[in-house]
């Protein structure tokens, strides 16, 4: 472990095994090629867990006052306008130092911090409603894997280090987060017209049922999703892992964990290791929601916290506006 960056090392994080902190900064050393692979340049949101995994949480998005002189950070805003600075995944040390003040993963944004302007990344979100397993969440992902295949787009999937599925599109960086969240708009509401049994694109929960929820809001501008290689606040210290879609069959989000990674890594590597060199192009998604506008639909709806987007229907539930 490098030495000054991780004071109190032998303080138990995850009280299931006895992993300390310690045991946490050396995952993310082992992990920091590909991490940084994916990661680096990025603005990230911290949840710091002061106390280990079993103790209360906040986030973090302002780097404290006291921070080092090498630190780097960025400017970054909220739908309202206000604006942070926030820590910039520029390599392993700075890692470290959001390790030591109790970060057990890390919330990413979906552009380089050198340019704000263009998302890169498009995060398609496979979220499990209550009642759904992983079962159903390898269908979804199956019926996702088609779509890209047809449009000739590659998606790298992780585990989410819960109970769902992120698909990550490196794209061309020549969109903003606005022409993003439309592509994700489209790409969900194609996957519940191929299988509206199994998927819905429903914003609004009462009409969800039980069925994969493709969460087209995680690229709204300024929004952030776990991380790749980060470490969630579970007993057994998942960790969200990169897989291929070959694997999804036969395997679970909790079985990978910090100490069951390093045999994977040195049997798989990195599942994700081709996607920075193959930025993927947005056209034909957005062509799909052209389309989907085109047949009469207007954009889905906004969380809460975004002013009220142009083309967007009224930003109420279902059963309050027939109470209305």
């Amino acid at each position: 472990m490098r030495s000054g960056l991780i004071t109190s090392p032998e303080k138990v994080y995850f009280s299931a095994r006895g992993e300390t902190k310690g045991d946490l900064a050396e995952h993310y050393e082992r992990v920091a090629e590909p991490l940084l692979r994916t990661i680096g340049g990025r603005p990230v949101l911290l949840q710091r867990f002061p106390d280990g995994a079993e103790g209360p949480s906040f986030f973090q998005k302002r780097v404290p006052k006291s921070k080092p002189d090498w630190l780097q950070t960025t400017t970054v805003a909220t739908p309202n306008g206000t604006t942070s600075e926030a820590l910039i995944a520029a390599d392993l040390d700075h890692v470290l130092w959001a390790v030591n003040l109790g970060c057990l993963g890390f919330h990413v944004w979906p552009y380089l911090a050198s340019d704000p302007e263009h998302a890169d990344e498009l995060r398609i979100d496979l979220d499990p409603t209550p009642g759904i397993g992983f079962t159903q969440i390898r269908a979804a992902a199956a019926e996702l894997r088609k779509l890209l295949a047809e449009l000739g787009v590659t998606g790298y999937p992780k585990t989410t280090g819960n109970r769902g599925l992120h698909v990550y599109l490196r794209l061309q960086p020549r969109w903003d987060s606005y022409q993003v969240r439309s592509a994700a708009v489209a790409i969900a509401r194609e996957l519940e017209r191929r299988r509206p049994e199994l998927i819905t694109a429903a914003w609004w929960k009462e009409e969800r049922g039980q069925r994969v929820f493709i969460d087209f809001n995680q690229n709204a501008p300024h929004k952030t999703v776990f991380g790749v290689w980060s470490v969630r606040a579970r007993p057994g210290a998942q960790v969200s892992t990169p897989v291929s879609w070959d694997e999804i069959d036969d395997i679970h989000p909790d079985q990978f964990t910090i100490s069951s990674l390093p045999a994977r890594l040195a049997e798989v590597g990195d599942p994700w290791r081709g996607m920075p060199d193959d930025p993927q192009p947005l056209e034909p998604f957005l062509a799909m929601a052209e389309q989907d506008k085109a047949n009469g639909l207007l954009d889905a709806p906004w969380p809460p916290v975004y002013p009220k987007q142009p083309g967007e229907p009224p930003r109420v539930a279902p059963s309050r506006a027939r109470k209305t």
